[in-house]
């Protein structure tokens, strides 16, 4: 009787966590959405709430440009190398130029900037949040628009803004340092390069970029914070809450290159 009571125990367990996740994941759209609905919503912007947006809007992002800009550099760079010397010794130069703004504009780049804010922007102050709710200072009235206005709504608008300002940037200096690898410092093949550029963004995978980098944005604005608002365990350490909400944020960052990736290639 006991083996059949653990048996049957041991059975329900696969459902319960699959209808717990279901349920936290449920949770964790609904206070994305809040929040979204909040910073589309004037009255976030009052006197009250601009000095913190401000404030978290420069420190998310003027420290950040120049580790930005060396990581996007030194990723453009390996990969101008290789596909430049891989294309020369195949004959195939004259795709060189269009083969590296598909890989490093469009794919490689903004996944790096969304991963570089994430770790030093979205996740850290997160799992203050988190802590915040271990000290009792975030109960159940967390979910309160006015406490969301004040406490998690600056920190995701700095966080969308720095993926969106961080991604064009680095495409810029991506798109800036193959020129310059495949054609030197002449201006003579600007046009050449501008027909290139336009060949491969035409206007179906200009829509596709600019919907995935917003979609990026808003992932990595939003969920980091919402993971750790919807948490039940307040005793959890800070490194477990860190890596839940990173791991949660991979999974919808992947998913949305994923759908990119078909869209741009199928």
């Amino acid at each position: 009787m006991a083996e059949t009571i653990s048996t049957q125990r041991d059975a329900r367990r696969p459902g319960d966590g699959a209808l717990a996740w279901l349920a936290n994941s449920w949770r964790i759209l609904h206070i994305s959405a809040a929040l979204l609905a909040l910073a589309l919503s004037p009255r976030s912007y009052r006197r009250a709430h601009r000095d913190t947006i401000a404030y978290l809007l420069v420190t998310a992002c003027a420290p950040n440009l120049l580790w930005s800009f060396l990581l996007s550099a030194l990723i453009s760079l390996v990969i101008i190398r290789i596909v430049v010397v891989t294309a020369v010794s195949y004959g195939l130069s004259q795709y060189a130029l269009e083969m590296l703004i598909r890989v490093l504009v469009l794919e490689l780049i903004p996944l790096a900037a969304v991963l570089l804010v994430a770790l030093r922007v979205a996740v850290p102050p997160a799992a203050q949040i988190a802590a915040l709710r271990r000290d009792g200072s975030h109960g159940p009235q967390s979910l309160d628009p006015e406490v969301l206005r004040r406490n998690a709504l600056p920190l995701a608008l700095a966080t969308m803004f720095a993926v969106l300002l961080l991604a064009i940037v680095n495409c810029v200096i991506a798109a800036v340092l193959s020129y310059l690898s495949v054609h030197g410092f002449t201006l003579g093949a600007l046009a050449s390069f501008t027909r290139t550029f336009g060949r491969v963004f035409d206007p179906t995978v200009s829509l596709l970029f600019a919907v995935k980098t917003l979609l990026f944005s808003l992932a990595v604005g939003l969920l980091p914070v919402a993971s750790v608002l919807v948490d039940r365990s307040p005793h959890r350490p800070r490194a477990s809450v860190q890596l839940q909400a990173m791991v949660r944020l991979l999974y919808v960052v992947l998913l949305i290159e994923g759908v990119s990736l078909v869209g741009n290639y199928a």
